[in-house]
């Protein structure tokens, strides 16, 4: 709070000591206090960055010190991290309830053209992207295909839970994640119990996030063509050859 007041008025924390303040990030060694344009500050082991200025969502508070927004600071934090660092502070503004990604990708319509916002909607873009269910069990559909391996069944109740593609013939269960960005503890849980059960009958239960069917097609079709051609050769008849 020291570090604000020092910088005069309107001044607010921000970038990495922004995050920090918000717990998305550990703790910077230097603070960063952004200031209105017309301020000038010069205070030791202190940067200040100069703006022309802020929109009203930009400018917030937390633990009484003025600091930059969520948005705003991951923004400004998406030129200084590392793509996988500021997915983790992404994840962790998510998990505090700070802000959820898809409210955070469609904010940065706000922010076009400025910069850390490309490399951010880059991060998230693969994240939040969805297909509808229908349209990804299209699309799962037409990659089994290319996979040359054979239809499914559809929307079956299997073990008490409804399963998104099944080969009876393979005792295989395919689920496809539709959710954004990932799935809550108790998603998780009944995911869980859901893929548990389909194992206790004897059945080979596998999961896809929508991403992987979404941008992974190659590794989806070779990971499908590897269990089903094992599946195959665990039913099917002994080799009686030579037997008279």
């Amino acid at each position: 709070m020291a570090a604000v007041l020092a910088c005069g008025p309107d001044a607010m924390l921000s970038h990495l000591s922004a995050a920090a303040l918000w717990g998305i990030v550990a703790p910077a060694a230097s603070i960063e206090i952004s200031v209105p344009s017309r301020l000038r500050p010069r205070r030791p082991g202190i940067r200040v960055v100069r703006r022309s200025g802020f929109r009203g969502s930009d400018v917030a508070s937390r633990d009484g010190i003025p600091v930059t927004g969520v948005v705003r600071t991951l923004i400004d934090i998406a030129r200084l991290l590392d793509a996988p660092r500021l997915e983790r502070a992404i994840n962790e503004a998510d998990r505090l309830g700070l802000i959820d990604p898809e409210a955070l990708f469609m904010a940065l319509a706000d922010y076009a053209g400025q910069p850390g916002v490309g490399k951010l909607g880059e991060v998230l873009g693969r994240r939040t992207f969805r297909l509808t269910d229908s349209e990804l069990e299209r699309r799962f559909l037409r990659l089994i295909e290319d996979a040359d391996l054979p239809m499914p069944v559809t929307g079956q109740r299997l073990n008490g839970f409804k399963v998104d593609f099944h080969w009876p013939q393979l005792g295989l269960v395919v689920e496809t994640d539709g959710l954004r960005y990932h799935r809550t503890p108790a998603q998780q849980a009944r995911d869980r119990l859901r893929d548990q059960a389909h194992t206790a009958a004897g059945m080979t239960p596998l999961r896809f996030t929508h991403e992987q069917v979404c941008f992974e097609a190659p590794y989806v079709r070779r990971t499908l063509r590897s269990v089903t051609a094992r599946l195959e050769e665990e039913r099917s008849p002994p080799d009686r050859g030579g037997s008279t």
